[in-house]
């Protein structure tokens, strides 16, 4: 009996150890379940951008503006009755690492991403959203390879931009120089080291020379370069009516000031990547006189959707916000718009719906996307009178 009354005393300690053991494990998988259910009642959204680097500035004015989007959607109720969760990687304005920071992303759970914000950037990580079936927008991607695969002679099919392309740039500031400015010699500097500024060049010298203007010579660099003299001597030796330099804001301030330091006062032309507070800062403001550049939005335009985004950037983050900052905006609303009337967190379904965007009516204006995922939509030319940014004109397509 004794040995009957020890062997039941020991199996009532094994059955109280094992239904511990159950408790943990049920405990565990409670949590594990409310993990699953808070996931579950989220959208993840991703963003790559280059935060830090030579382009840092765009993707510090995206981000602002993405959060701010994400806030405004969260209050009004989410999407589909979930709150919208951001995630933010730091591509460092490097193409390899724009890669890393996609594939990061999409590990993470998120359903759509906004892709980097300059075109090498935006094609290299292409490569990595399009292999897992999962959206990209770039918001300022505007090489057409950024959606279009030249090799494959095909859209990329989950790859997509919130802003205009740059054969449409380049027209615009071909008619601008010519028609507007009087143009009619126009010298190139292009940056060799980028997609962007290769494939913009490229367009407006197409476009300038088919409506009768003389390119008198093209010059390239590389980015990170800080020396322009020697190759500003040839260009302005080729006596051109204008420069036209399809750059970003860091080379771009530094060779308006070595021009001007030249003695060169004739105009200076450029494109979406000058956007930046920096610019004044490098170029010095007195430099930037009879410089015009295009453009996606205009803080002192007078429409009311713009309006308001400025009102509420400027109340977040005590500055105005650039055109990175408007395209970046747009591009969080297009995913939501996506997925709204989707009706659906698939990531497929959220690409088809997104091909089908029509009459969205952004910060930077109404848009439709186009079979080749093209972003149509106007084109602002602006200018700097003593180094404030100033709106001329609306070019529509």
């Amino acid at each position: 009996k004794k040995q009957g009354g020890k062997n039941m005393k020991q199996w009532q300690k094994k059955v109280a150890a094992a239904m511990m053991a159950m408790a943990t494990i049920g405990l565990i998988a409670g949590c594990g379940g409310g993990d699953k259910k808070a996931a579950a009642d989220t959208i993840k959204i991703g963003a790559n951008l280059e935060m830090t680097g030579n382009q840092a500035s765009f993707g510090q004015s995206s981000a602002n503006a993405i959060k701010l989007a994400v806030d405004e959607i969260n209050k009004k109720g989410g999407l589909m009755g979930k709150q919208v969760s951001l995630q933010v990687g730091d591509n460092r304005s490097e193409a390899a690492e724009a890669t890393t920071q996609m594939q990061k992303l999409i590990d993470d759970g998120a359903i759509a991403t906004i892709a980097p914000d300059t075109s090498s950037n935006a094609i290299a990580a292409s490569a990595i959203n399009s292999s897992a079936k999962v959206l990209g927008i770039s918001p300022t991607g505007s090489n057409p390879r950024v959606t279009w695969d030249d090799k494959a002679n095909k859209v990329r099919d989950f790859m997509f931009r919130s802003t205009f392309v740059d054969s449409f740039q380049g027209k615009v500031m071909t008619s601008f120089a010519l028609k507007q400015l009087n143009a009619q010699k126009v010298a190139i500097l292009v940056d060799n080291s980028s997609d962007y500024s290769k494939g913009l060049a490229k367009f407006f010298e197409e476009a300038f020379t088919a409506a009768g203007g003389t390119v008198t010579g093209t010059e390239g660099f590389l980015q990170k370069d800080t020396d322009f003299k020697a190759t500003l001597t040839k260009i302005i030796a080729s006596d051109p009516d204008a420069i036209f330099v399809p750059a970003y804001y860091q080379e771009v301030g530094l060779i308006i000031k070595q021009a001007r330091e030249m003695g060169y006062t004739k105009p200076i032309l450029g494109s979406d990547g000058w956007d930046s507070a920096k610019l004044a800062e490098i170029a010095g403001a007195q430099n930037l006189n009879n410089t015009y550049f295009s453009n996606h939005y205009a803080v002192d335009e007078n429409n009311k959707k713009a309006m308001d985004f400025v009102a509420a950037y400027e109340k977040a983050y005590g500055v105005k916000p650039d055109a990175y900052a408007a395209l970046a905006y747009d591009a969080m609303y297009m995913i939501a718009d996506a997925i709204t009337r989707a009706n659906s967190v698939e990531p497929e379904k959220i690409k088809d719906a997104m091909a089908k965007t029509e009459n969205f009516e952004g910060v930077s204006g109404k848009m439709h996307i186009d079979e080749r995922h093209d972003t149509i939509k106007g084109a602002y030319i602006m200018t700097y009178k003593d180094g404030a940014l100033k709106f001329l004109s609306k070019v529509e397509p």
